[in-house]
C-alpha cells in the first residue's frame, strides 16, 4: 500500500503500520483518537495529550532533539512527523533507517488533509472523517469578531517574538476576524523578533500572550501593558491556536469566549 504525505513524497508499506512513532504532541493526540493507542508506542516529552500518555510510552526525546538510537530501538514501521516542528537534518536522517510521513500545515485545509491522510494510512477513514466533519461544522458556526482589531499573537520572551505571515496561528487569526500586525512589517520572518517600542508603533488593540512554546504567566502583561497602554493583553491558550490535530474541535469554543470578553 502507499501513501502521499504533505510533501509530496509517496511511501510504501507492506501493510498497515502496527508500530508508530510520533514526532508531534497534537498529531500524538489525533493518532491516539484515531484508536492507535496500541500502536503508538514512541512519543516526544511534549507529547502531554491525553493526560498521562507520557507515563505509557517511550519518550524519544524532544520535537527539535530527538534521540535516533532510541526510535530505532523500537523497530517503528513508521514515523509522524512535520516540516516546521522537527529539525530537518534530523529528519532527514531518520529516514535513512525508517520511513517517516511528513505534514506540513498552514491552514486549516492543511490540517483536515493530514487528518485524512493518515487516517487512510492507518486504515481509520470512518474515525478521521467524522473527526474532521466536526471541526468543520464547528468553525462554520465561529463568529468572528464584528471589527478587524489589531492583534499581536507573542509566542516568545527574550527577545520577543511573534507569530507572523505564512503562520497557522496566523491563519486561525484570520478565521477570528482579527489582523495580524505583522502584516504591516516589511520583513517576512513567520516569527519575526520584535522591540516593544516597534510593538506600540505598531498600535494593537490585542496583545495575546500564548501559552506555549514561552509559557507567558500573568507577571508578563504588565510590561506589554506599559509599552501599550491602549491595548487589551491577554494570556492565551497556546494549544488551542497551534494544535492542528483533534484539539481543534475545542477552538471554537474557546474562541467565542475570547472574543465575547
Amino acid at each position: 500500500m502507499n501513501s502521499t504525505d504533505q510533501l509530496g513524497r509517496t511511501l510504501t508499506f507492506a501493510s498497515i503500520p502496527q508500530r508508530v512513532v510520533s514526532l508531534v504532541p497534537s498529531q500524538t493526540e489525533y493518532l491516539y483518537e484515531l484508536g492507535l493507542q496500541e500502536e503508538l508506542i514512541g512519543i516526544t516529552k511534549f507529547c502531554i495529550h491525553p493526560e498521562g500518555l507520557l507515563k505509557q510510552k517511550k519518550i524519544i526525546g524532544g520535537t527539535k532533539n530527538i534521540d535516533l538510537q532510541k526510535i530505532l530501538e523500537l523497530k517503528p514501521d513508521v514515523v509522524i512527523a512535520n516540516k516546521e516542528e522537527n529539525e530537518q537534518e534530523q529528519i532527514e536522517e531518520l529516514m535513512q533507517h525508517v520511513p517517516v510521513w511528513i505534514s506540513d500545515i498552514y491552514t486549516l485545509q492543511d490540517s483536515y488533509e493530514m487528518m485524512l491522510g493518515l487516517g487512510k494510512l492507518f486504515d481509520k477513514q470512518t474515525q478521521a472523517e467524522s473527526i474532521v466533519n466536526q471541526i468543520k461544522t464547528e468553525f462554520a458556526a465561529l463568529q468572528k469578531s464584528a471589527e478587524a482589531k489589531r492583534v499581536a499573537y507573542f509566542i516568545w520572551r527574550n527577545p520577543y517574538m511573534l507569530a507572523g505571515k505564512n503562520t497557522f496561528i496566523h491563519h486561525m487569526l484570520s478565521e477570528l476576524g482579527l489582523y495580524n500586525i505583522c502584516n504591516d512589517l516589511e520583513r517576512g520572518d513567520r516569527y519575526p523578533s520584535i522591540s516593544l517600542e516597534t510593538l506600540a508603533s505598531l498600535q494593537p488593540d490585542l496583545i495575546y500572550l500564548s501559552s506555549e512554546p514561552y509559557p507567558f504567566k500573568e507577571k508578563h502583561i504588565e510590561e506589554c501593558q506599559k509599552a501599550c497602554p491602549g491595548a487589551q493583553v491577554l494570556l492565551v491558550d497556546g494549544e488551542l491556536f497551534s494544535w492542528y490535530g483533534s484539539r481543534l474541535k475545542h477552538s471554537v469554543k474557546y474562541f467565542h469566549t475570547l472574543l465575547q470578553g
